[in-house]
């Protein structure tokens, strides 16, 4: 015999009951009584004609059939609102579109671009969440993210924009006063490079640049270690450091010669890893075709 199926207010009372496997603490959660939760509960095993509760005076827990359909029940609500979400972010054309980015690549990259973005595409507004956490696009209101990693992110389409060397750098000035003919005479200055990992790897240091220029037991523990580039960027343009950044971060400071690349020396951070536009699988927003399409282009130049 068909039976309907329970509406969605019911399969959240359900859910929230077999989730907590308490009707009272469920009820909190609902902004209902233990009353109206027990209620429900009831309406639909017997809408259904299943136990979905062994209660005992201490304890509950689920049937092997309430199991079953609870499990069914939270995967339906949440692919019901990932899909209410990406609704709501469609039928609002005009509202900024939010991308998520990481410091590094958002200062020293995407923020100096955003003239470019805007006579681009002036119909666009972009707003930004500026953050190494991985945001979650059906609760962080985020629409698109720029992450360094290794691309893969369940449910998500990614687009492989940028792989990163790492290479060192000065300022003219620090140059003049030097003007260095081999890797080994930077032992001499203040080194300062960034210290992280990514995806279980340490980020190039000067420990391995020294070592892939053949600079034998090079003492590095005096260099200078920062948890982000930018604070390696600001000591090297004030002009007391030789530093350690991302060659694609600082081509507008090269191109204008406040900063200088010494050797012909770069790092690559891992073969894996790269820089990825990062969007829900099945967006359907043409303001992210837009944007990677404009990433792309720039990022090639």
């Amino acid at each position: 015999m068909h039976r309907m199926l329970p509406g969605t207010r019911a399969l959240r009372t359900f859910e929230a009951a077999g989730r907590l496997l308490n009707f009272t603490q469920a009820a909190k959660e609902l902004g209902l009584t233990p009353a109206a939760v027990s209620y429900q509960i009831k309406e639909i095993e017997e809408q259904l004609g299943l136990i979905l509760f062994v209660r005992s005076s201490r304890s509950m827990a689920l049937t092997p059939a309430g199991r079953l359909l609870f499990d069914a029940a939270t995967d339906a609500l949440h692919t019901l609102r990932q899909a209410l979400a990406r609704a709501r972010r469609l039928q609002q054309p005009h509202a900024p579109l939010r991308l998520s980015a990481g410091p590094r690549f958002a200062t020293q990259w995407l923020l100096p671009r955003l003239a470019q973005w805007r006579a681009a595409h002036p119909e666009i507004e972009l707003s930004f969440d500026i953050s190494d956490q991985v945001r979650n696009f059906d609760h962080d209101e985020v629409d698109v993210a720029i992450r360094f990693g290794a691309g893969s992110y369940a449910g998500t389409q990614t687009v492989r924009l940028l792989d990163t060397v790492v290479v060192a750098v000065c300022s003219p000035a620090l140059l003049a006063s030097g003007q260095w003919t081999t890797p080994r005479q930077l032992l001499g200055q203040t080194l300062c490079q960034v210290d992280c990992e990514v995806g279980g790897r340490p980020w190039p240091n000067w420990a391995m640049w020294m070592a892939a220029a053949g600079v034998a037991d090079a003492d590095t523990s005096a260099s200078v270690s920062f948890a982000d580039s930018g604070h390696v960027l600001h000591a090297v343009l004030g002009g007391s450091a030789v530093g350690l950044l991302e060659l694609a971060m600082i081509k507008k400071e090269l191109a204008q010669g406040t900063l200088l690349r010494l050797f012909d020396i770069a790092l690559p951070v891992a073969p894996a890893l790269a820089y990825h536009l990062v969007y829900p699988e099945h967006s359907g927003d043409r303001r992210i075709a837009a944007l990677q399409t404009w990433l792309l282009r720039e990022l090639s130049d």
